[in-house]
């Protein structure tokens, strides 16, 4: 893999418990991949204790950027503003508590080098509750029936992309639905997506936000407000 500048994104939530040492691995896995990099965290809102964990961790190495978003955008405004502050040549997003492994990020780097994103999918089901498999499994369908994205699994906690992608992007979701409208923007331009198995590993510590009913409301409805505005 050649060696590029590097952004990596992480959205945050509450995450206090895990945001110190997802820092200390993402900044010792950066300073393999680049001399050039930057870790930004978007705190969306958090009410404990993580974003000025973040602080203190910032103001010892000034390759980490915290941005305070100061009302809670339901993820993916943290997401979207994280993508698009990035400032280096290839952007990898993964969740706070990094649940993806050292060398699958290498491999999605090493991707990177014939597609312009890359997007993960788990290669085992992570959460055995009917809900969440019922939840995950209609979603997905809807986005592949709706806007024909042939992904296995459009949420999947790590993605890289070349930062070309998001050159003059006007993202309109807050909600985990602007993976998709990232996806569907791009195919539009004319950008390469492929996909890449793994195997995360699961969440030891904290708590995921991502099935609050508020957030899985807020996805349905920028969905179809995507769909019917573009």
């Amino acid at each position: 893999m050649k060696k590029h500048s590097i952004s990596f994104v992480f959205p945050m939530y509450n995450e206090a418990d895990n945001i110190a040492a997802t820092l200390a691995k993402a900044t010792r896995l950066a300073r393999e991949l680049s001399d050039d990099h930057e870790l930004i965290v978007v705190d969306d809102a958090s009410t404990d204790a993580s974003p000025y964990i973040v602080k203190e961790l910032a103001a010892k190495d000034d390759r980490i950027k915290l941005i305070r978003l100061q009302k809670n955008t339901k993820f993916g405004g943290a997401l979207a503003k994280g993508l698009l502050s990035a400032a280096k040549e290839t952007v990898v997003y993964t969740d706070s508590d990094f649940p993806a492994k050292e060398k699958d990020i290498w491999n999605v780097l090493g991707m990177l080098e014939r597609a312009d994103i890359v997007s993960a999918y788990s290669l085992v089901i992570k959460d055995w509750s009917l809900k969440r498999i019922i939840m995950s499994k209609g979603y997905n369908f809807l986005v592949r029936l709706l806007f024909g994205l042939k992904m296995r699994d459009i949420n999947a906690g790590l993605k890289a992309y070349r930062r070309d992608v998001f050159k003059d992007m006007k993202l309109i979701s807050n909600s985990p639905f602007v993976d998709a409208e990232i996806f569907v923007e791009a195919l539009r331009k004319g950008f390469k997506i492929e996909q890449y198995g793994l195997i995360f590993d699961l969440r030891t510590k904290g708590r995921s936000m991502i099935s609050r009913p508020s957030i899985v409301a807020r996805t349905f409805w920028d969905m179809l407000v995507y769909r019917f505005s573009r």
